[in-house]
Parts: C-alpha cells; sequence; structure tokens
C-alpha cells in the first residue's frame, strides 16, 4: 500500500500504515520520494519511530531529491501490530518484519539505520539479509557478540544491565505506570541531565507508553541475552556460532560514551565481527544521543553514506 502524498515529500512527514505480506502492520513515518535511494530508521526502547524525524527531514532534502527515508514503528509500539505472545518478539519475527519492509520500499537499501534495540534488529539483519542493504549504521547498540561477552565475563556490564531484569518482570507495567511514568522518565534523566526533555515531549511519551509499553517490554521478556538471575541463567548458558554474528557490508558504528547502560567496553573486538568497520567514538554523549545532538548524528551518517 503506498502512503498518502500531501506537500511537499522532501521535506513534510507522511504516516501511514504498511501491511506486510506476513500479516504484521507497522505504522510508518516517511519522507522524500518513492524511487530515491532509502534509508530505513530503526528506533528502540522505550522510544518510537518520531525520534528520527529530524534525520529524515535532513536526509530528504539534498541534489537530485536527496533520499527516501523511511521510520517504523517496531512491532509492539504506537499503532504497529501488538502480538500477545511473547514468543513474536523474538529476534526471527523482528527482522522479518524490516526484512518485508524493505522488499517493500524497493530494497537493496543505501543504509540501515537503527538504534538501541532497532540496533539489535539491524544487526541480526546485516548478517541474515546483507542483500538487501549496502550499508549498516548503529548508534549505541551492541553486537550481539561483544554484548554476549560482557554479559558472561564483565561484572560491571552484568551490573549496568540489571534494569533488563526489571524490565521483564511480570509486573513492570504497574510499576512503570504508577505516578504518570516516573520509573520510565527517569531512564531519561538518571544517568544526567536531559534539557532536551521537555514537559510536551515527556507528555508525547506518556501517550505513547499508554498505548503500547507491553510490547516494548516484551522484547525483553522475548530475549535470554541479559544478566544471569535466581532461576534464570540468561547470557550464560547461550553460545551463538559465529556464522551468526559476522556482518560484512561497510558498517559505521557511533558510540557515546557516557552511555551508563551500554559501557564502552562493547565496542571492544567489534572487528572481529565486522570486516568494514568505521567506529567513532562521541565523548560527552549520552545513550540519547538521537534526541541530544540529532544534526551531529545526521552528519556523522551523511559522511559515512558519502565515503
Amino acid at each position: 500500500m503506498d502512503p498518502p502524498r500531501s506537500g511537499d515529500p522532501q521535506v513534510s512527514i507522511e504516516t501511514w500504515q504498511q501491511a506486510l505480506p506476513h500479516g504484521i502492520t507497522l505504522s510508518c513515518r516517511a519522507t522524500g520520494k518513492r524511487g530515491r535511494p532509502v534509508l530505513i530508521f530503526l528506533h528502540g526502547f522505550p522510544e518510537a519511530a518520531f525520534i528520527w524525524d529530524e534525520l529524515l527531514e535532513h536526509f530528504a532534502k539534498g541534489e537530485n531529491g536527496g533520499y527516501r527515508c523511511v521510520a517504523p514503528n517496531l512491532r509492539g509500539y504506537e499503532n504497529s501490530s501488538q502480538p500477545t505472545d511473547v514468543a513474536a518478539y523474538r529476534p526471527k519475527h523482528l527482522v522479518q518484519d524490516i526484512a518485508a519492509l524493505a522488499q517493500l520500499e524497493g530494497a537493496p537499501l543505501a543504509c540501515l539505520v537503527a538504534h538501541d534495540w532497532g540496533g539489535a534488529v539491524a544487526w541480526n539483519f546485516a548478517n541474515q539479509h546483507a542483500h538487501l542493504t549496502q550499508r549498516l549504521a548503529i548508534v549505541n547498540s551492541p553486537h550481539p557478540g561483544t554484548f554476549l561477552r560482557a554479559l558472561q565475563t564483565s561484572a560491571r556490564q552484568q551490573e549496568a544491565s540489571q534494569y533488563m531484569n526489571f524490565l521483564a518482570r511480570p509486573d513492570a507495567e504497574k510499576l512503570l505506570r504508577e505516578d504518570g511514568y516516573r520509573r520510565l522518565l527517569a531512564f531519561f534523566t538518571h544517568w544526567g541531565e536531559a534539557p532536551w526533555l521537555t514537559g510536551e515531549l515527556k507528555d508525547r511519551y506518556r501517550a505513547i507508553w499508554d498505548q503500547s509499553l507491553t510490547g516494548g517490554l516484551n522484547y525483553y521478556r522475548a530475549s535470554p541475552v541479559r544478566p544471569s538471575r535466581e532461576g534464570d541463567p540468561g547470557a550464560a548458558a547461550i553460545t551463538l556460532p559465529r556464522e551468526m554474528l559476522t556482518v560484512d557490508i561497510p558498517t559505521l558504528v557511533l558510540w557515546a560514551m557516557e552511555d551508563a547502560a551500554l559501557l564502552p567496553e562493547l565496542v571492544d573486538g567489534l572487528d572481529e565481527y565486522v570486516s568494514k568497520l568505521t567506529l567513532e567514538k562521541v565523548p560527552g554523549a549520552s545513550h540519547w544521543i538521537i534526541h541530544e545532538r540529532p544534526a551531529f548524528v545526521a552528519g556523522r551518517v551523511g559522511a559515512f553514506l558519502r565515503q
């Protein structure tokens, strides 16, 4: 289904419901003309597709009409399909959604750009469907090989990732909704000031969480890649074969060094898995770099695309 067209396709953001062949629908945001090279942007938790709006507008402009830019809400988020079965949020299903969307948009993509949980999907996508994208750009989302290693051997990363076990609890929704989502808003501010988190933005997030909080939490419930806890070995019980971890397309990893949940050690050894790696460490930025410095992220991704 083609999205509705209104206004200048290079600057106005279109929204529509994209039905996929396997029965999932993704609510999408997009800019730029169809037929141009495609960029797909994947968000993380507890965010939504709108976090990419500034980058969508930026990359839709430019000589020869710029890019066609698409940011879906991942399954479980906002107005996308929200399966009730936790198993529906396992990686193979998440990757299937993006592979189907890419093909509908005219793969191979010029680049898949992703942050946080979106990056977890993108790493697997690049391993399994390299023919569907020419490049990969990751922003503060650990490669599954380095993340698994850290969760098995690093006490610091194990401690930093304890929030994952909290989010997987059956009562997480109830606890997170207390006091106007006090705990969830604290995810943005717990590790430092967040002047970008305005009252208007808080209200926007609350509205999204009102309609789709369970979907986002189901990503944590479906994944065993988290710290061990009583009765659940988590990452300690996982072994991944190397062929599931390699990425052989040009890859940019942009890593904000003040990320207190995903520590800098997670980029150590990346070149063991990524054969064409460009790694750029960003001091003074946190996990929420898309909100903090969207123009900077756009500039670095743009430079990568021009290489």
